[in-house]
């Protein structure tokens, strides 16, 4: 089949054929195409009885993937090359294409649709808001904002938090909660480490520990790199996980004295490290950079942009400081002898509205709010607090708090997702680890369980990353939205997901994983 930016229609032979090209990426022609027409395992469970059935409208699909070839600039992307899924609406845990065909989402997009899609309480809030007062500056008061303000702090991980600073995403929290640090320390320099992702802003793809980084770096930003526990992958030759969590804080500290005590403002730490791997911290870590931030007078910033509100199962994933996992119980925690680590500033976006508005924040402890009480400070946005965002906010919060669906994506790691993977790992090579927790979960994929060699390099590209994005095309023939990053696949569904969903999406991995070590 030839390239072509036009939709391709093909006979559909059981569930899930995409109406679009899918690249061929292993033992092929470059730039060839094609279409799988297997049919079925009968092995997989039915479809569930959650999925969609649109009435399927192929020219309107056909006319945005032309529209968008021709005029949208995507994010993160050689532009020529790309073949973007059109969906065409979506509902609960599912999207769908023009065609009308179904696919699960085990991405929770880019990590943010907490809730799922079309939840109606956060769509009628949006609605009602907007004919009430759609916009209004930031120097106003606006009733969505205060309540939204007052549900934060309520919910932050720790008694001494008060304010709430919004902003329209992720980035320009990071961006600002470092301003708030150095300003309130009157420092310079940021501790940040490598396998991190903070945003696109200027500081934050500067704090970022990972490729994206590196166009983007001049080395002007007082960023320093460090290295965090990783056990399965240590940089420190460690065999538990108290001698990973032993060394990195010794490494951590070492890092500190050389590079002069004095002259750090802030440290920033995803509280579980997301894009880089859902690195869950092991049992007192961040309790150790809680006492080195004390030590040395450093501002520790928490970044729960992804991992925040219910997606590890808690509010914020820093509530995990003071549990441990239960040994050979994969997402299964037992509270510690400790309570948990409490930082001085968080930020958040993403799940606070389940991405059906942006909006993000940074929560400020007394202590620096104390700063700025008769000293202005030096930052603001047009659309801070925006009351479309933050009614979808105060509807997203009431919805998870009346459903316990912070409980529900705890229940869904312990009883299905880790159990599942588990077993995924057990029948599957190319597994190395299985890590995560709630609705957070990573598979790292390797080419030799023995010697740990990844699937495809560091920062692989072109034919060297031929396995992963086969992985992905794979997934979505079968009608399965899979997120991939590096030589990793992971897994972020809705808080919400059903057990029957989130088995069938087990059942599409099972297939996927066959498909690509039989292309090894």
């Amino acid at each position: 089949m030839s390239k072509a930016p036009r939709q391709v229609r093909a006979a559909r032979s059981g569930h899930g054929l995409p109406p679009y090209p899918i690249p061929c990426t292993t033992r092929c022609p470059r730039g060839a195409w094609y279409l799988v027409t297997t049919a079925v395992p009968a092995s997989r469970p039915a479809l569930p009885a959650t999925a969609p059935h649109p009435v399927p409208d192929p020219a309107a699909a056909a006319r945005t993937y032309e529209l968008d070839r021709k005029h949208v600039f995507h994010s993160w992307s050689a532009q020529r090359s790309l073949t973007p899924l059109v969906v065409a609406g979506a509902q609960g845990s599912w999207v769908w294409d023009g065609d009308g065909t179904p696919y699960l989402d085990l991405t929770g997009q880019l990590v943010y649709t907490n809730i799922g899609f079309g939840h109606p309480a956060v769509v009628e809030a949006i609605a009602r808001q907007a004919a009430l007062l759609a916009t209004v500056a930031p120097q106003h008061a606006n009733a969505a904002r205060s309540e939204l303000a007052r549900m934060i702090v309520e919910r932050a991980p720790g008694q001494h938090f008060s304010h709430v600073f919004f902003t329209n995403g992720g980035a320009d929290a990071v961006e600002n909660a470092v301003r708030m640090a150095r300003l309130h320390t009157g420092r310079r320099k940021v501790l940040a480490r490598y396998r991190s992702y903070h945003g696109n802003t200027t500081t934050a793809i500067n704090l970022t520990g990972e490729p994206r980084r590196w166009p983007n770096d001049y080395g002007a930003e007082g960023v320093v790199h460090f290295w965090g526990p990783y056990l399965y992958r240590s940089a420190f030759h460690a065999t538990t996980e108290e001698e990973e969590t032993a060394r990195a804080l010794e490494h951590l500290e070492q890092l500190i004295q050389f590079e002069g005590p004095g002259t750090f403002a802030a440290i920033v730490l995803e509280s579980v490290p997301g894009t880089a791997g859902v690195m869950v911290p092991p049992p007192g870590y961040l309790r150790g950079v809680r006492e080195l931030c004390d030590r040395y007078g450093i501002v520790w910033i928490a970044d729960e942009v992804m991992a925040g509100f219910g997606r590890t199962g808690r509010w914020y994933s820093v509530e995990l400081s003071g549990d441990r996992p239960v040994p050979g119980a994969p997402g299964v925690w037992e509270r510690g002898v400790d309570e948990a680590a409490e930082p001085d500033l968080v930020t958040f976006a993403k799940g606070v509205t389940s991405g059906y508005v942006p909006l993000g924040g940074v929560i400020i402890s007394e202590a620096i709010y104390e700063t700025f009480a008769e000293r202005p400070f030096p930052g603001g946005l047009t659309y801070s607090g925006h009351p479309l965002a933050a009614a979808a906010a105060v509807a997203t919060i009431t919805a998870m708090e009346k459903e316990g669906l912070v409980e529900a994506g705890d229940r869904l790691g312990r009883e299905v997702l880790g159990p599942g993977l588990a077993e995924l790992a057990a029948r599957h090579e190319i597994i190395g680890e299985v890590r995560g927790t709630g609705a957070f979960w990573a598979l790292e994929l390797v080419r030799d369980r023995a010697t740990r060699e990844p699937l495809v390099p560091y920062n692989a590209s072109g034919a060297a990353n031929a396995p992963i994005a086969l992985l992905a095309a794979a997934a979505r023939r079968r009608g399965l939205l899979a997120f991939v990053a590096g030589n990793r696949t992971h897994l972020a569904p809705a808080l919400n997901m059903t057990d029957e969903e989130a088995r069938y999406g087990l059942a599409l991995l099972d297939e996927t994983l066959t498909e690509v070590a039989n292309s090894l």
